[in-house]
C-alpha cells in the first residue's frame, strides 16, 4: 500500500465527523420529498453551504415544461411546480472563467421518498436526525443526504487543509432522483460535464460500477360487478390478479436464469414486484376494475423497449390462457421514470482510482459490485462521463422507516472523496 503524501494526509485529518453530522441533521429536517416546495429548498440549502465552504456556485430554475419536452426526457412520478439546479466548483481555472472541465464531480440528490406510517417513526419524527450509538436515523439519512453530507465534509476538509486544487472539482447537488432524475438529467443539458463521476448512493462499502434499469408498470383489469350475494354471476378483477402474477413470477425467473458476475451476489438481480393495487368501490360489490403498479428491473445491456416488450409479451400469454381474459386483455402501461441500466466502461482507470482511496483509506480493498436499482448513473453515463457509486449506508435501509447511515460511515466515505479528489484534481503548491 502506498504511502500517502503530506498533504492527503493532511486533508485526512481534516474531515470533521462532527460538522458532517450537523449538515446531515440540517438536510434531513428538510422534508424534501419529491413534488413538493421542500425539493427546492434543500437545493437552496445546498447552494448556500456550497458558498460557505468557498465554492463557486451556480444555481437556477430549472424549466421543467422544456426538459419534459428534451429528447430522452427519463419521466416524472410526481407533479411539480418548481424545481432548482444546483452545482458548485473548487478550484482550477473552472472557478475563475468557466472554460475548464472539472476533472472530478461528486453528485448527490436531495430529494427523498415519502415518510410512510408516522406510527412506525419515534416520537420526534422522520425529519429531525436522532443520532444514537454511532447511527444517524432520519428520512434520507441513508438516500441519500448522509452521502451529500459526506460529499459536504470532504470538501471542507479541503478548504481547511489549506489545499489549492489544479484543476477543478465540481459538486452536483440535484433533486428528483426518485421519481427519474430530473435534476441530473437538467444538469447535464446546461452543460455541466466533468472527466469523471462518483455518486455518492449508498454503496454498503463496495464501489459499485453498474446498475440495473427499472421501469414502472400499470396493469389495468376488467371485471364483471354483481352483487357480493351473487358473486359466481360476476368476474372479480381481483382474482383475475392472479393468472398475471403468476405469468410475472414465471418471468421474472426466466429473466434471472443467467446473470452477469458482478451481479451474481443478488438474490435477484431484476427483480419485479407489484406495489400498488387498487380495486372495488364497495364491500358488498364484485369488483369490477383493478389496476396493479409496480417496478420492473431492467437487466445490464438490454434496451428499455426490448425489456417493455417482455413483459407485455409475459401478460398477453397469460391471457391468451384464461378464458376470460382472452376477451378482455390486460391493459399494460409505463407512467413514471424510466431508469435504463448503465455501466461504467470496461477498463476505465476510474474504478482503478477510487478502489486504491478506498483501500488506502479504509485499510482494506473494496468488493466491485453491481446495483439491482436505477440511479443516475445513467444519466451520466449517457453523456459520456465514467461514473461510478461509493457512498455511506446499506441500500436496504433506504426508504425504510428505520432509515439509518453509520456516523463512522460517513466519515469514511468523506476521506475516500477528499482523497480522490486530490488524485484526480491535483494541488497547486
Amino acid at each position: 500500500m502506498e504511502t500517502l503524501t503530506t498533504t492527503e494526509q493532511r486533508v485526512l485529518d481534516a474531515v470533521d465527523a462532527d460538522e458532517i453530522v450537523a449538515d446531515l441533521a440540517d438536510l434531513v429536517a428538510i422534508p424534501s420529498v419529491g413534488g413538493t416546495p421542500a425539493e427546492a429548498r434543500a437545493q437552496l440549502w445546498c447552494a448556500d453551504r456550497l458558498r460557505s465552504l468557498g465554492l463557486e456556485v451556480e444555481e437556477w430554475d430549472i424549466d421543467i415544461a422544456a426538459e419534459q419536452a428534451a429528447e430522452g426526457f427519463p419521466g416524472m412520478e410526481v407533479e411539480r411546480a418548481a424545481a432548482r439546479g444546483c452545482v458548485a466548483v473548487l478550484g482550477g481555472p473552472a472557478a475563475a472563467d468557466r472554460t475548464g472541465v472539472p476533472a472530478l464531480a461528486l453528485c448527490g440528490h436531495t430529494d427523498v421518498v415519502p415518510p410512510g406510517d408516522l406510527a412506525q417513526w419515534p416520537a420526534t419524527g422522520p425529519f429531525r436526525l436522532r443520532v444514537e450509538g454511532g447511527v444517524a436515523s432520519g428520512r434520507g439519512a441513508c438516500d441519500m443526504k448522509g452521502g451529500l453530507a459526506a460529499v459536504l465534509g470532504a470538501v471542507a476538509a479541503l478548504g481547511r487543509a489549506g489545499v489549492r486544487l489544479a484543476r477543478p472539482l465540481a459538486v452536483h447537488t440535484v433533486s428528483g432522483e426518485e421519481d427519474g432524475g430530473l435534476g441530473a438529467f437538467a444538469t447535464l443539458r446546461r452543460g455541466h460535464v466533468a472527466q469523471a463521476c462518483v455518486i455518492a448512493e449508498p454503496t454498503s462499502g463496495a464501489v459499485v460500477p453498474a446498475n440495473a434499469g427499472s421501469l414502472t408498470f400499470r396493469l389495468e383489469i376488467e371485471g364483471r360487478a354483481t352483487h357480493g350475494s351473487t358473486r359466481t354471476r360476476g368476474v372479480s378483477a381481483i382474482d383475475l390478479l392472479l393468472p398475471v402474477q403468476q405469468a410475472l413470477r414465471a418471468l421474472e425467473v426466466e429473466r434471472n436464469a443467467v446473470v452477469p458476475e458482478l451481479f451474481s451476489h443478488l438474490d435477484l438481480a431484476w427483480p419485479l414486484s407489484v406495489g400498488i393495487v387498487r380495486a372495488g368501490d364497495w364491500a358488498s360489490t364484485v369488483p369490477d376494475r383493478l389496476v396493479a403498479e409496480g417496478r420492473y428491473g431492467v437487466r445490464l445491456g438490454e434496451s428499455l423497449d426490448d425489456a417493455r416488450t417482455a413483459f407485455e409479451q409475459a401478460v398477453a400469454l397469460a391471457g391468451e390462457q384464461h378464458p376470460w381474459l382472452r376477451e378482455h386483455p390486460v391493459a399494460v402501461s409505463w407512467p413514471g421514470g424510466a431508469f435504463a441500466p448503465a455501466a461504467l466502461p470496461t477498463g476505465d482507470p476510474l474504478l482503478r482510482d477510487v478502489a486504491e482511496c478506498v483501500t488506502r483509506t479504509v485499510g482494506s480493498p473494496p468488493e466491485v459490485l453491481g446495483g439491482p436499482y436505477g440511479s443516475d448513473l445513467r444519466h451520466y453515463a449517457a453523456a459520456g462521463i465514467p461514473t461510478l457509486q461509493y457512498g455511506p449506508g446499506d441500500v436496504r435501509h433506504a426508504h425504510a422507516s428505520d432509515e439509518q447511515v453509520e456516523v463512522a460511515d460517513l466519515e469514511r466515505c468523506a476521506r475516500v472523496y477528499a482523497l480522490l479528489a486530490l488524485r484526480r484534481c491535483g494541488t497547486v503548491d
